[in-house]
């Protein structure tokens, strides 16, 4: 989805980029052409309109259009407001001190779980917490030692009973692990899964009964498009 868009998004900079001088008609034909390629690449049309509505509020203001480089403003504009679009510079959430917290990633295969867990944990580590990777995902092939990889990088303690063991049972003994070693943060690297597989679902509801997590992340591809709110 965002190499589509960077791609048809590149080529319109490029073709307004040195324009000497921009009126507010051809800063609407330019806006147009990002329209279609934010929906071509599904991105939502409401999304897309209040985008849209933003970039041109701002664009066809005076300031821009007497600017001596009115085609490079309108490009800084559109970045300023996809950053916008995209949350901004949103940090990790923030978590309440004074007790040990449970963290818990879901999401599809290969959405990068893994990744944003050792993530997530090098940034409390930061912060002066005590993370603890705990690796429930016992389905997928290397999960348990890439994990184990990444902590070791990080210097973060990893919970693990191999392959073979139930999640359920890990994030029990993880949580007991955690609150006996003074553990604050647990960050649950759950399976990836389907929401039409029913056996799937309910273990990952049984995983969160027990770690009673504080924040639930969906890690989510970029390429999923709007099938991720689904």
């Amino acid at each position: 989805m965002f190499e589509n868009l960077q791609d048809r998004l590149n080529g319109l900079f490029r073709k307004i980029s040195g324009q000497s001088r921009m009126t507010e008609e051809n800063i609407k034909e330019a806006l147009r052409e990002v329209r279609v390629a934010m929906l071509d690449a599904d991105v939502s049309y409401r999304a897309t309109k209040s985008f849209i509505k933003q970039v041109e509020d701002r664009a066809v203001g005076q300031d821009v259009l007497k600017s001596l480089t009115p085609g490079q403003q309108v490009i800084k504009i559109v970045h300023e407001e996809l950053v916008n679009l995209m949350g901004g510079q949103q940090p990790p959430p923030e978590l309440p001190g004074g007790s040990r917290q449970v963290i818990m990633l879901m999401g599809l295969q290969g959405s990068g779980k893994t990744t944003t867990a050792a993530k997530l944990a090098n940034f409390y580590k930061e912060k002066g917490r005590r993370p603890l990777l705990v690796a429930a995902d016992v389905y997928r092939p290397a999960a348990i030692d890439q994990l184990q990889v990444l902590g070791k990088q990080l210097d973060v303690p990893v919970f693990s009973l191999g392959a073979d063991a139930d999640p359920v049972d890990i994030a029990t003994k993880a949580i007991a692990h955690a609150d006996q070693e003074v553990l604050d943060v647990v960050i649950l690297d759950t399976a990836g899964r389907l929401h039409i597989d029913d056996t799937m679902m309910t273990e990952l509801e049984k995983v969160k009964e027990i770690a009673d997590p504080y924040w639930r992340l969906f890690v989510a591809d970029s390429m999923t498009g709007q099938d991720a709110t689904q």
